[in-house]
């Protein structure tokens, strides 16, 4: 009970931020189906493993870079709600706890880049861990695309983890996410050929998504002239800021 207060708080305030500071605009193209679900998402942003819950009321537990459980306050929290820490190297123990709670019912989210997407556009070639277990489960993957204004995050470089890191935190501008129908998977997770077919399909539908939520922002961004201008000024006057964390 106390864990389910815990994160609906947390559930609320994010949604409250992305409403105010984000202007979140979210579209399903058609409702999400019962039971556990595979999200998977291109990673444009720091951001996203927190915004990434606000497409399903049911809970979710995104893998998430280790260095973000070693955070004061941040990292207890997301252990509270059943995040999943993702360790450079060791990602198959990160797969094998997703494996257990969509076997057990609940939903997971991943970011088949396994980093952040290239800072100029486009996405990373996928990893095969989302792949992997749509195979393994049966769960239905549900692909998102996300659209930002990549020029308006920050780059931010902490030591937290005793490394060097480097982070793209979107703190405000526009969010907008269209999550696309759901996939099924069958085959065998430990053939190659059927492990890659199914990789590139997720990223194939991610990648139209994300080209969706971009054109639909431009699409309404042109319906306001003044907009053009105010997103120039803030180009020139807030080119990437770079920010160091310890």
């Amino acid at each position: 009970m106390k864990h389910r207060l815990i994160r609906a708080i947390g559930y609320h305030l994010v949604k409250a931020y992305a409403s105010l500071l984000l202007k979140l605009d979210a579209v399903w193209r058609q409702p999400l189906p019962a039971g556990p679900k595979i999200f998977v998402a291109n990673h444009p942003s720091a951001t996203d493993p927190f915004l990434i819950h606000l497409v399903s009321k049911q809970p979710m537990s995104v893998l998430i870079s280790a260095n973000a459980f070693l955070a004061p306050i941040l990292g207890p929290y997301l252990r509270r709600i059943e995040q999943v820490p993702v360790t450079p190297g060791e990602g198959a123990q990160a797969m094998e706890h997703a494996r257990r709670l969509l076997l057990a019912g609940r939903s997971v989210g991943i970011f088949p880049e396994g980093d952040f997407s290239p800072q100029e556009g486009g996405m990373r070639e996928p990893r095969t861990g989302a792949a992997r277990l749509a195979l393994a489960t049966g769960a239905a993957v549900v692909p998102v695309g996300i659209y930002i204004k990549r020029e308006w995050s920050y780059r931010i470089v902490s030591g937290v983890s005793g490394k060097r890191t480097v982070g793209y935190w979107y703190l405000h501008g526009p969010y907008t996410v269209t999550v696309g129908e759901p996939m099924q998977f069958r085959g065998d997770e430990e053939d190659r050929q059927r492990v890659r077919e199914v990789s590139a399909s997720i990223m194939e539908n991610i990648g139209m998504l994300a080209a969706e939520s971009e054109s639909r922002w431009r699409k309404a961004n042109r319906a306001y002239p003044l907009n053009d201008f105010i997103i120039w000024l803030r180009t020139l006057l807030g080119k990437r800021r770079t920010t160091t964390a310890w």
